[in-house]
């Protein structure tokens, strides 16, 4: 006989469940850099072993709990979206407390936020000194949340298709409207991290023909297909001058930031329509317009000292800082006042939905300009009647409405979070530039958190903020937000 659960019912024993399951994978994942640890000699080759016990420990006591009902609906799938970020990041940073990084708690909770949203904000000084395993485990964190937790749980987890699986599917995944690829949400799931994994492993074998070592190789190639910008090196990839590695990472960025759906119809056969996306044509687009217009600042500003300066070095830059990888030359900074203006349309703007990138997304830029349009045409023709249109479909008027609502809360939670930073005594400018960062999953820093500064320069309780706009800005707002309102908790 079937439990039915009451409405206003919030099944916290499921919940505790599955993350519970989430636990455990977690473990695995930590057994890549106890291994490296354990190679190269190092001492948090065992902290990471003690790592793995305490989360398996954990996660094997929430596995145990029993649920009178293994129903999971629409509140349900939300709060477990948020609550897993957070509890994985409580228990991922559990490595940089144990392996010799001396970070405080608050700082080991930021930079393994950063790693699961894909920032690639570091509060890590210098990383000469900082362990294989640690430098691995920050890859690894950063892939993870790539593509997204919940959905690789989704992947790996097929019980969960008949446990609130869309609503979950729903709740992490980027994007306007989410179309399943395959009938069941579990088949959407191990198809889009088949192509991710295939990717990665691509990237990471391309490098390994440069000269990077495999280890370098590895944790590139989990850092750039994440769009996640964590570097091996303390100026990141300015402290390596191969033109071959600059040109892989920058088309792997690229395809970082291209809706995995797509990717999926072009490895399928579907290339007629996926080249006949409206979106992955203004991605491109947007691309070279950005760096014709770097490449163009170079050479009216007279810094050009080579041929890279007004080719490679501005193309990567526009693909670097649209996909929200955040990989930057040292000298970006000294360009003008033009590329920093650049930069910040473009940490907002984002790439496609569906991708491993961060910001707004260039879909509800598409179809915010279009709805504009339409609202000119009105002016001059009152009685016509217009449709929004992506990909030759027509928007219907919720996700419409949903859009508009996002875009402007997209700059509120931006506003706010300047605002507070400034209240809490930061510089009005790295304020609001630092919001935008955080939100946008880019990572960049500007003075205070820039090439001279780092993170680890503020306060504790503007880290936590950080942290939190982080979070908000990698499940899109809503996820995270909706749980402030009263009417979510009430019956």
């Amino acid at each position: 006989m079937a439990i039915i659960v009451k409405r206003g019912y919030i099944n916290f024993r499921m919940l505790l469940r599955v993350i519970g399951w989430l636990l455990m994978i977690e473990t695995l994942f930590m057994l890549a850099p106890t291994i490296v640890g354990l190679c190269y000699d190092e001492h948090s080759g065992f902290k990471f072993l003690i790592c793995m016990g305490i989360t398996a420990a954990c996660g094997f006591g929430m596995i145990s709990l029993k649920p009178k009902s293994r129903e999971m609906g629409k509140r349900e799938a939300i709060m477990l979206t948020g609550l897993t970020w957070v509890v994985l990041s409580l228990f991922g940073m559990l490595p940089f407390l144990l392996c010799g990084t001396h970070l405080s708690i608050t700082d080991a909770f930021f930079e393994t936020m950063s790693g699961f949203t894909t920032t690639g904000a570091s509060v890590l000084d210098t990383l000469k000194d900082v362990p294989h395993s640690i430098l691995l485990w920050r890859c690894v964190v950063q892939w993870i949340g790539g593509l997204g937790i919940i959905l690789f749980t989704l992947a790996v987890l097929p019980m969960l298709n008949y446990q609130g699986g869309m609503q979950l599917f729903n709740a992490e995944v980027t994007g306007i409207t989410h179309d399943k690829l395959r009938p069941r949400v579990s088949f959407t799931a191990q198809s889009l991290w088949s192509i991710y994994i295939i990717l990665t492993l691509i990237c990471i074998g391309l490098l390994c023909f440069s000269e990077l070592d495999i280890f370098d190789a590895i944790c590139y190639g989990l850092s750039t297909m994440s769009t996640g910008g964590f570097s091996n090196q303390d100026l990141s990839v300015s402290e390596i001058g191969d033109l071959y590695i600059k040109i892989v990472l920058m088309c792997f960025m690229f395809m970082g930031g291209v809706n995995f759906s797509l990717l999926y119809k072009l490895v399928t056969g579907k290339i007629r329509e996926a080249f006949r996306n409206e979106v992955i044509r203004w991605y491109i687009f947007l691309i070279l317009f950005f760096a014709v217009v770097l490449a163009l600042n170079v050479l009216v500003s007279g810094l050009m000292r080579d041929i890279q300066d007004v080719t490679i070095d501005p193309l990567f830059q526009a693909v670097s800082i649209l996909s929200s990888t955040g990989l930057t030359e040292p000298d970006f900074y000294d360009w003008g006042a033009l590329p920093v203006v650049i930069l910040v349309i473009m940490m907002f703007m984002g790439a496609c939905a569906g991708s491993t990138s961060g910001g707004a997304k260039i879909d509800r830029f598409v179809i915010l300009f279009k709805f504009i349009k339409n609202e000119f045409h009105k002016l001059m023709h009152p009685n016509a009647i217009t449709t929004v249109t992506l990909n030759g479909k027509g928007t219907p008027s919720p996700i419409l409405m949903k859009t508009l609502a996002f875009l402007f809360l997209y700059v509120v939670v931006i506003a706010l979070g300047g605002t507070f930073l400034v209240l809490i005594g930061l510089p009005l400018k790295d304020s609001f530039f630092i919001s935008l960062s955080a939100v946008s999953n880019t990572g960049l820093g500007t003075d205070i958190t820039g090439l001279n500064g780092n993170y680890a320069l503020l306060p504790d309780i503007a880290k936590w903020g950080i942290s939190f706009l982080m979070l908000v800005g990698r499940l899109e707002l809503f996820t995270i937000l909706i749980m402030f309102f009263p009417s979510f908790w009430r019956k």
